[in-house]
């Protein structure tokens, strides 16, 4: 098929009747429900973006010649990962940065695992079958156009104990096998994107998988119909019959996250990638995972940032604010954009072969980034509410505006600095309210504190990361990166401390 369009998105969404619970009720079409269908007009949206933008977000299929999305390169050199680049800027500026979780996450991830499916053939070729159908699987959610959720976690049910994970019943886990299949219970969360995705994959998510948990140690992707399979969804942010005047970001962006519950849900053999194997299990995301996803997360919080620098500067402009405090809080979102894009680009840069010519980015210059975008966004959003202050709250409604009672009123004691104009002023700030104030605004900090891991998890791994063993810590294979450049922190960093101790002696 290649690259579908918005209206071949759209059916087949309808297509797959999911068990998709949202509020009281199950939802039957995701495509006309009027807390959704917002969503699904924006996501099939993308579908038509890759069309219009085809130069960057096309790309030929090494294979077929079709042509498909530009998320589904497996990479090869900096040149591809440039091009990726391009097309999902596209993707991101296009949302805002506010869909985290749209096609192009998953997308990219398999790309990564596809090319390099060494890893997930395990030592001595022991997932040798579930590396195989793993290339396959990403051949057929590439050529299809298939949108995924995923899920990789556990959920919390007593944080105490949560890395014991042999015998609960609570988490995913195998509970029977035949010839051709074997039969899952359990739960994992968090299926963002469920009611707009045709798939959802599961693949290591835990940190480590004990020995005598395999089980539990499972990978794989199926239909989001699959008989046993059931989505149970967060209160959606959207008021139905809004007009998007009123809710720009909540009627368009509510992407939504679902807890889900496998009750004896079927995976044919074909589809697993990973069966039981600890070591495969627990090895996936030390590879070029990372780095590799990290430029799609990267370029979204970019366009997020940039967002919030723009409604920053209007909101001051619309209310004549030059005070210094002002300008120094838009100087310090543009100090986190342009500190983002200069890691992205860095580690573009410095690109190089992980292993069967397959090239990701440099993680040097982004695992910091993983840590402490948990606060750069959350803090732009910040700085977003304090320029607005109550401001945020004088909003009047398209129906407000367009009363011809109120409008002669509203023109006059809701206007604005610098000829902008009510009208104009209350678009701006409600757009603003609903990025810093609305149910979306509260979700959304929360995905951008934890999507990645926690700031305080990911600031420990890059020190345990690089610590321990003391000094021997290298970015990229040894025998491939020689030179000083390539040297990590904790090297220069110790060599230092050795060299100055010598010389006290």
């Amino acid at each position: 098929m290649g690259a579908r369009t918005g209206e071949q998105f759209l059916q087949g969404l309808k297509r797959r009747k999911r068990d998709l619970r949202l509020g009281n009720e199950r939802v039957e079409d995701v495509t006309t429900h009027p807390a959704l269908a917002g969503g699904a007009k924006t996501m099939a949206a993308l579908f038509d973006l890759q069309h219009q933008y085809a130069s960057e977000c096309l790309f030929p299929d090494p294979q077929s010649g079709e042509l498909i999305n530009v998320s589904h390169i497996i990479p090869h050199s900096k040149a591809d990962l440039q091009r990726r680049r391009r097309g999902l800027e596209r993707i991101h500026s296009y949302t805002v940065g506010h869909m985290g979780r749209s096609p192009d996450y998953n997308s990219v991830c398999f790309a990564g695992f596809a090319g390099h499916w060494r890893v997930w053939a395990g030592k001595e070729g022991k997932n040798t079958e579930g590396a195989h159908n793993l290339v396959e699987y990403q051949k057929y959610l590439r050529r299809e156009d298939i949108s995924t959720t995923h899920t990789l976690i556990h959920p919390t049910i007593d944080k105490s104990r949560e890395q014991l994970i042999a015998g609960t019943e609570h988490a995913l886990h195998k509970v029977a096998e035949t010839k051709d299949s074997i039969v899952v219970k359990g739960s994992r969360v968090l299926a963002t994107l469920a009611p707009y995705a045709d798939e959802l994959v599961v693949w290591s998510g835990h940190p480590i998988m004990q020995q005598g948990a395999e089980a539990y140690a499972l990978s794989f992707g199926i239909p989001m119909d699959s008989p046993g399979l059931t989505f149970l969804c967060r209160d959606s942010t959207v008021h139905p019959g809004v007009d998007p005047f009123d809710q720009p970001l909540s009627s368009r962006f509510d992407e939504q996250d679902a807890f889900a519950i496998f009750d004896n849900v079927e995976i044919p053999k074909s589809r697993l990638f990973n069966h039981g194997h600890i070591d495969v299990y627990n090895t996936i995301a030390t590879t070029g995972f990372f780095p590799n996803m990290q430029q799609q997360t990267t370029i979204r919080a970019i366009a997020k940032l940039e967002f919030a620098y723009g409604l920053g500067a209007r909101m001051a402009q619309a209310i004549n604010d030059k005070s210094e405090s002002t300008q120094e809080m838009l100087g310090e979102i543009l100090c986190y954009i342009e500190l983002t894009r200069s890691a992205l680009l860095l580690a573009e840069e410095y690109a190089y072969d992980h292993g069967d010519g397959v090239f990701f980015p440099d993680a040097r210059s982004l695992d910091p980034l993983r840590a402490m975008m948990t606060q750069w966004i959350p803090r732009a959003m910040e700085i977003v509410s304090l320029i607005g202050s109550h401001n945020l709250l004088v909003t009047p409604s398209r129906g407000m505006l367009n009363d011809p009672q109120l409008r002669p009123l509203i023109d006059v004691y809701i206007n604005s600095a610098n000829d902008i104009g009510a009208a104009e002023r209350a678009a701006l700030f409600r757009l603003a309210w609903d990025f810093v104030g609305s149910g979306l605004a509260g979700r959304q900090e929360l995905y951008e504190r934890f999507y990645i891991g926690s700031g305080r998890n990911n600031r420990k791994a890059l020190h345990m990361m690089q610590a321990a063993p003391v000094g021997l810590h290298t970015y990229g294979h040894a025998e491939i990166r020689k030179g000083a450049e390539f040297a990590s922190a904790s090297q220069r960093a110790f060599a230092m401390v050795d060299d100055m101790l010598a010389r006290a002696k």
